[in-house]
Formats: C-alpha cells, sequence, structure tokens
C-alpha cells in the first residue's frame, strides 16, 4: 500500500492513493456533499506540497466520493465554537488555507485533472477552475454561491472566472448567482469537457492516462509559461518562452522526442 493512503474519519477526509506515476485525491464526505472542513483543507493542501517534490509523480487526479465533488467550505464546522471572527481573522487565515488550495492546484508543475459530478460549489468551483482540465457530467452544477450567502467572492474566483469567461459572464455567476451545468460550462470555455454521466470515469482515465504518458518536466514548464504569459507583453512572453524552452531542451524526454521523430516511432516519454 502507499505511503499516500489514508483512512477517512467519520468527520470527512481527503483520501490519498498513488497509483503507478498517478496521485490520486478522494474529497470523501459524502454526506455534507463533500463540503470541506479546515482538516480536509490542511490534507489536500498537504498532499500537493508532497506531490509537488515527488519525482515518480505525473499527474495529480482530484475527484469527489459520492454523487458531489465539493460544494464548497463547510461554514458550520469552520465556526463551530459560534464565536464571532475577531477583526482581520479571514485575512490572517484564508491565505494559508483556502488561497493555499487554489495557489498550489494552479502552480504545481504537475498537471491537475478533476472529475466533477453533482455540485461544485464556492471552492469547490473554484478548485475545478484552477485545474489544468475538469472534466465533468452534463448534469453538474457550477455554482459561485458567495453573494447569496451574504459576502464578496473569494478563493480566486474574481480572477479565474474572468479570464475563462469573459466579464459579462463571470459577474452572471459571481453577482446574480447563476448556476451553470456541465454542457453549459464545457460550451463557455468553463472546463475542459462535458460527457454523459455513465461516460465520465472512462473519459477522464483516458486524459490522465495521457498525460501520464507527456514529457513531465516540459508540460510543466508549459504550464508555468502559460499562467505567467497572461499578464505580460509580447516581448516579455517571448522571453519566458526561450528561458523555459532552454530548459526542456535538457531534459531526457526532449532527446526521447528527437529520436522518435527521426525514428518515426511514438516517443516514450519518462517524465525526466
Amino acid at each position: 500500500m502507499s505511503d499516500y493512503t489514508q483512512t477517512a474519519p467519520a468527520a470527512g477526509a481527503v483520501h490519498r492513493d498513488q497509483d503507478g506515476s498517478v496521485l490520486r485525491l478522494t474529497i470523501d464526505r459524502p454526506d455534507r456533499r463533500n463540503s470541506l472542513t479546515p482538516a480536509m483543507i490542511t490534507e489536500l493542501i498537504d498532499a500537493l506540497t508532497r506531490a509537488a517534490t515527488d519525482e515518480t509523480l505525473r499527474v495529480v487526479h482530484i475527484a469527489g466520493a459520492g454523487t458531489d465533488f465539493c460544494s464548497g467550505v463547510d461554514w458550520v464546522a469552520t465556526n463551530s465554537d459560534g464565536r464571532r471572527p475577531r477583526t482581520g481573522d479571514l485575512v490572517r487565515r484564508i491565505p494559508h488555507t483556502a488561497n493555499r488550495l487554489i495557489e498550489l492546484v494552479h502552480t504545481i508543475h504537475l498537471p491537475v485533472v478533476c472529475t466533477v459530478r453533482g455540485w461544485a460549489a464556492g471552492l469547490g468551483a473554484n478548485l475545478a477552475l484552477a485545474a489544468d482540465f475538469t472534466v465533468a457530467a452534463t448534469d453538474a452544477v457550477f455554482w459561485e454561491p458567495f453573494l447569496s450567502r451574504g459576502f464578496s467572492p473569494d478563493t480566486g474566483s474574481t480572477w479565474l472566472l474572468p479570464r475563462l469567461v469573459g466579464m459579462a459572464r463571470a459577474k452572471r455567476m459571481l453577482l446574480l448567482g447563476e448556476k451553470v451545468g456541465g454542457s453549459t460550462a464545457a460550451e463557455w470555455g468553463l472546463i475542459h469537457e462535458a460527457v454523459a454521466p455513465g461516460e465520465l470515469e472512462q473519459h477522464s482515465a483516458a486524459l490522465v492516462s495521457r498525460l501520464a504518458a507527456a514529457p513531465t518536466v516540459a508540460l510543466g514548464l508549459s504550464k508555468q509559461t502559460i499562467h505567467d504569459n497572461q499578464a505580460a507583453s509580447l516581448p516579455q512572453a517571448l522571453t519566458h518562452e526561450l528561458l523555459t524552452l532552454e530548459l526542456a531542451c535538457r531534459t531526457a524526454d526532449f532527446k526521447e522526442g528527437l529520436a522518435a521523430f527521426r525514428e518515426r516511432r511514438t516517443p516514450e516519454f519518462r517524465g525526466r
């Protein structure tokens, strides 16, 4: 059994299972639509932090147990003592918890795939949007419910949504609280793909396998460059590309890619 494997307590947990070069993280609290407690957020952060430096890994796959992906933060559990938060409490706490989770998914050099069925709300929605690829069931629901709860959006939603779907659609989701189905999410470009519920696991597995066979270092550098260049000028973007190209050309996978091209065969990348 992998050292990533954990047993889920009654309060919910994140199962970590390494399947070859794939780290599978399963949010396991189905009786609460996989809403995240502070401890579960910490588990996700810990798993991704460890994965970032684990050379045996090539893909991270995140899914939810049961019929839902993740319905966001469990605010009841977060405020279980019933006391009113101190002034500045959120400013001190969230950067090291929920915000850190989104940053890790966005910046880790491993590709991150999310499989979404049922609800993906609040932090759950933003976790799926921060992933490199999200495959959802056509009847899945993406929802940013912040204003309906009386507070403003968080966990990167105001950054992610305008970049993915444009300002008008972002405002529909964030200011009007419109729910977006899986099919519409795919049409908008909010996610990678929407498929029939019965085909969800098959499509996700195929995508994860494809990424696990990719040149991992070059893929991670490409992911970083794509993100960095969203705020860059064209000359800056070209410079970023040259720097990452210099690194990618020093990998064993680059040599394998050239050899496979010369020999007219499919490359067998090792993630090195």
